[in-house]
This record gives structure tokens, sequence and C-alpha cells, in this order.
């Protein structure tokens, strides 16, 4: 079984206005034109089995409308396995987390960068220790992202921070742990946390030796399968993670069992 832990889709509302200017800062083509049945295309092309579909709520008026696409989604796709997303400046954050998790949810997207904040500002924790009540893995963009060039959000030595404060919460950093970032990560994050994860998401220029050390320093068993559809091929990620120098079963760990574990969905 293969899971991509890491693919986007939008409400078809606005799925062509939200991929234009996404493409628009990326600088080049999306894989799909931001549907979830084209997702599902791209899925069965490159073998994929199953996909967590992450959203972000990008003001927080946007919160309800997001999840509620998002369930709907997750009951309506057996393939496709939504997370919610709230934002840090919602009133109404903490409820709407709760929500989540009662409209059967599988996590938190949140963005630092899109949503604008530190992810180790102080005024975040509440949120933090929230989630962790609640039990749900929280998934955080981290490294660079085109959108805010200059900051960013969710460096390593940041994400350090906010990992030794909730050593309890779930997480998982995107972009093996850094987007573009990859040698900080490897210095300061690999093997931190029990409750750490980094995913492969958009990680094609990630050099193929710095990735193994990144993962054997990490453990496989805290690594999960990403592709970051559709910026990114699931099918090139893979073929990565096979040529580099990793056994059977911690391709088996990476590709699907450590995400059935994450979310529960082992039986």
């Amino acid at each position: 079984m293969i899971i991509d832990f890491h693919t986007h889709a939008f409400n078809p509302k606005i799925a062509d206005k939200a991929i234009a200017q996404l493409e628009a800062n990326a600088g080049f083509p999306p894989l799909t034109r931001g549907r979830t049945e084209q997702l599902i295309d791209r899925m069965d092309e490159w073998g994929v089995d199953k996909s967590v579909l992450l959203s972000i709520a990008t003001k927080p008026t946007q919160q309800k409308v997001v999840n509620n696409w998002a369930a709907k989604i997750d009951k309506c796709e057996p393939r496709l396995i939504a997370f919610g997303s709230v934002h840090p400046d919602a009133e109404d954050r903490c409820e709407e987390a709760e929500r989540i998790k009662k409209l059967g949810l599988h996590g938190i997207k949140l963005h630092p960068d899109y949503q604008r904040f530190m992810v180790d500002d102080p005024r975040v924790d509440e949120l933090y220790s929230f989630i962790e009540e609640l039990g749900l893995p929280v998934i955080f963009h981290a490294g660079f992202d085109v959108v805010s060039p200059e900051l960013v959000h969710c460096p390593p030595e940041r994400a350090l921070k906010l990992i030794k404060r909730h050593p309890k919460l779930k997480i998982v950093l995107a972009h093996l742990g850094g987007n573009e970032r990859w040698q900080e990560v490897y210095d300061i994050l690999a093997g931190v946390g029990e409750e750490m994860y980094f995913d492969t998401a958009f990680t094609s220029a990630c050099p193929d030796s710095l990735m193994l050390s990144i993962i054997r320093r990490h453990g496989a068993d805290r690594i999960l399968f990403g592709s970051d559809c559709p910026w990114d091929s699931a099918a090139l990620i893979a073929e990565k993670l096979l040529r580099i120098d990793l056994t059977d079963d911690e391709r088996d760990l990476i590709f699907s069992k450590n995400a059935l574990a994450l979310l529960g969905m082992n039986d």
C-alpha cells in the first residue's frame, strides 16, 4: 500500500482561482487544476492507494467553510483522508479544532507562511495544547515558501522550540522538516522528539545522500511518504525512495505503515 500524506485540492467553487494564484506564485505549472477528481486520476497514474487531503484556512472567516467541504470530501471519497484547518487569529480557533474532530476529520493543517504566524509564537501555545488534548496530528508547512521568501515562518530552529514546549503534540513537519533547509534539518531536528514526523513532500530537489542521512538520523519509523501534489509527483518521490539505500522494511514504514499508525487506521 502507498499512502500519500500530503496532497491538495480545492472546493470547485474556488479551485480555478486558487490554482491560478498559486501557479503565478510558484512560477511553474501544477500537475492538476486543483480538483479532487484530478487528484484521484493522478493517484491512479502513480500507483497511490490513498491520499491525505490538506486544506488551509488562510483567513479566520474561512475556517468553517473549509472544514465543512473537507468533511464532505472525507465522507464521499473513500480514497481521500481529509484534514481540517484552523486559523491562529480566529477567536474560536479552539472551538473549531474541536468541531474538526467531531466532523470526523483526521488532523489539522497549519501553514505559518500563509497564516502569518511564527511557528513558535507563544500566542499559539493555547491552540497547540488544545489540539494535543484532542489527540489530533497537526501538519505544518516547514521551510521556504514562495509566498514569503524573505521570512521563513517555520525554520528548523523555531520548530525545535515548538517541539520542546509541546513534546506530546503529534507534529508532522512537511518537506522533510524544512523545504530547502535540509542541511539545517539534519543538524538541528533529525532525531528530535518522540512525536515528531517528517513527510517527503516536494523533496525532488533534496540531494539523495542528504535525504538518506536525515532518514537514518530521524528514523524511518517517523518518515511519511508525501508528494505535495499538484506541485510534485508521487511517482518521482517514490522513485527517489526506491533509489536510496533503504531496506524493504523501512520503505514499507514510509510508504504506508507510519501513516496508518499515526492516523489510528491500523485495524
